[in-house]
């Protein structure tokens, strides 16, 4: 076993110093790019007649990358960047059309709700949005149904002939893997509050018991019926109609055009030749195409605005929470949101007098009871402050997601945000059986009764396992009464909503969980009403905490090996090949578990 873990380093500390000087290159030639990039941005020509370009092949993103070259990554597009640009655009005049490219790239269903209302609202505005898909078959969670549903949003559809669609709907599976634990001697010794949690059971079960597989079928059918609704409305289709297509699933191009999910078949040149056209452009004029996120930039430098315009903070809280300070595209890990970096962001927002509102964007699975708990407080105070706090949930606001939500003055969800989770799990494994199966000893001496109770070494002692459950009865009491005064609902309608069930966010605004639904728009909307700032009077949304200057930011970066590149993200593809291997490396080291306010359901688990 030594030799495991010894190769094991080896392997990690061998890639880290192989890596140094090629991540080092590529740090300087990507923020080289993102120089250049900005340049052109702002250069970037606006003839009278244009159309706008967005190709989303490379996924939806909540953020843009931190670091100070993202435009030499493909970390996907940044939402709100999009969203804002084609709010911009629908009063541009000079601005007659919006294409896209969909069908491949991570979307996630709040999102693909999102970019659906903006561009219903430039299309409002009176001007067309065409779409573009070599197939409408992939692209991550859903299959390709979640973007069938971004593509009826678009006044037209275009596939390429040697595509397909797919709109079978939605899978959601895990594993479970207690024979296989038990086949190598691990045993689980886990517990949760209630039986709707999950975090247990996929050690402890070889099926998903039945409280969740209900609850986990009333999610995908919120989502199976927003999914028709909105096919329906976009494609002008009977909510049935669209309901036999998906028990159909597949679709060959020419089937799908018959089916009138698509309008027409070709090439992706043809696609933007015809739309050129359409909108009085010459057929080849290719400047008549300009790059919708390089326009959004432009457009807001080009806004000025008084200096005593009211500001709004936005303060964005991503990944899994955890104690520390907020990641986000580590060389080595995930996006984490960091209550070291959350907590203090609200307070000093609340501190700011220009600041008259906060919008708290939430896009977490949860984490740390004490990580949340923190963040939690920050909410609370800010409001005590004075300052109203609004919470905007994404894609997934759940258990630790949601805890920190609670305090809130108004929260916002989009109709399909997995939201809710209200409950908690802890434990740890046991590795005595695997010792035992190596011929492997552990002996030691130890000074308390109780220092063994984390140990993989050790099962728990009946004290100590009474010590978990009421250490488990407190958090998830602590975590109910948390909900019910922010929410001003009583005990018993929170237990009613809680037990670690999950929800679509339209179920949890039926149960009191969510005020309104809507995304981020809608939420700094409802910050300003909350703050008496007039609907049409301008204010100057700002990020907290400030973004730093790209070079110090740089520098800060490679110093704690948190650096984007191309050669950093092709490291990182090898580091996250080789997670299991570490995570063995550490559980086998003696891993300590906490309570977790964790979602049983991560949104890369629906598919």
């Amino acid at each position: 076993m030594r030799l495991i873990l010894f190769v094991g380093k080896c392997l990690v500390g061998f890639l880290a110093s192989v890596g140094l000087i090629v991540v080092a290159l590529g740090v300087l030639a990507g923020y080289g790019w993102q120089e250049v990039r900005d340049w052109r941005t702002a250069e970037t020509p606006v003839p009278e007649r244009a159309v706008l370009t967005l190709d989303l092949s490379s996924g939806v993103a909540e953020q843009a990358p931190r670091s100070p070259i993202a435009g030499a990554t493909d970390g996907g597009v940044p939402i709100h960047r999009a969203i804002g640009a084609l709010e911009h655009a629908a009063g541009d005049d000079r601005v007659r059309a919006v294409a896209m490219r969909v069908g491949r790239g991570g979307l996630a269903m709040g999102h693909a709700q999102e970019l659906r209302n903006a561009l219903q609202d430039f299309r409002d505005s009176g001007k067309t949005a065409w779409a573009f898909a070599e197939t409408l078959s992939g692209g991550g969670m859903g299959g390709g149904t979640l973007h069938a549903y971004l593509a009826s949003a678009f006044d037209r559809v275009w596939l390429q002939p040697s595509g397909d669609v797919n709109v079978s709907g939605f899978l959601l599976e895990s594993p479970y893997i207690a024979d296989a634990l038990a086949e190598i001697g691990v045993e689980p010794r886990l517990d949760q509050r209630r039986e709707f949690k999950g975090i247990k059971d996929r050690f402890t079960a070889m099926r998903m018991p039945e409280p969740q597989r209900t609850n986990r079928r009333q999610l995908l059918q919120s989502w199976m019926d927003q999914v028709v609704a909105g096919i329906a409305q976009g494609r002008g289709l009977a909510p049935q109609q669209v309901r036999q297509l998906v028990e159909e699933g597949n679709f060959s191009a020419e089937r799908a055009l018959q089916a009138g999910l698509v309008d027409q078949l070709g090439y992706r040149d043809q696609m933007r030749q015809a739309l050129r056209q359409a909108v009085g452009a010459q057929a080849d004029d290719r400047a008549a195409m300009v790059d919708l996120l390089a326009y959004g930039a432009q457009m807001q430098r080009a806004r000025e605005l008084p200096e005593d315009t009211p500001q709004i903070a936005v303060v964005t809280g991503q990944g899994a929470v955890t104690l520390g300070s907020s990641q986000g595209g580590r060389l080595f890990g995930d996006v984490q949101m960091g209550s070291d970096t959350i907590a203090p962001a609200l307070l000093e927002a609340a501190r700011d007098d220009k600041i008259k509102a906060i919008v708290l964007r939430v896009d977490s699975p949860g984490g740390s009871y004490v990580a949340s708990d923190t963040i939690w407080h920050a909410v609370r105070r800010a409001r005590e402050m004075g300052t109203p706090v609004v919470v905007s949930m994404a894609n997934i606001a759940a258990s630790g997601g949601y805890f920190v939500a609670a305090p809130a003055n108004r929260i916002y969800a989009l109709p399909g945000t997995i939201t809710g989770s209200i409950g908690v799990g802890s434990g740890k494994f046991v590795l005595t059986g695997l010792w035992d199966k190596l011929e492997i000893n552990f002996d030691g001496v130890q000074a308390g009764r109780n220092a063994d109770f984390w140990s993989p070494n050790h099962d728990f002692t009946e004290a100590q396992w009474q010590k978990l459950q009421t250490f488990l009865d407190q958090t998830y009491a602590d975590f109910k009464q948390k909900v019910a005064s922010g929410r001003d609902l009583s005990p018993e309608q929170v237990e009613q909503v809680a037990q670690g069930k999950i929800w679509s966010g339209a179920d949890a605004q039926a149960r009191g969980l969510v005020d309104q639904l809507g995304g981020l728009e809608a939420a700094i909307a409802g910050a300003k009403e909350l703050a008496e700032i007039p609907a049409g009077q301008p204010v100057r949304v700002v990020e907290r905490p400030e973004r730093k200057d790209p070079l110090r930011r740089l520098i800060e970066g490679a110093l704690q090996g948190r650096i984007e590149s191309p050669a950093a993200e092709a490291l990182g593809r090898i580091a996250r090949g080789l997670r299991p291997l570490i995570d063995v490396i550490g559980l086998l080291q003696g891993r300590q578990a906490e309570r977790r306010l964790e979602s049983p359901v991560q949104v890369e688990d629906v598919r």
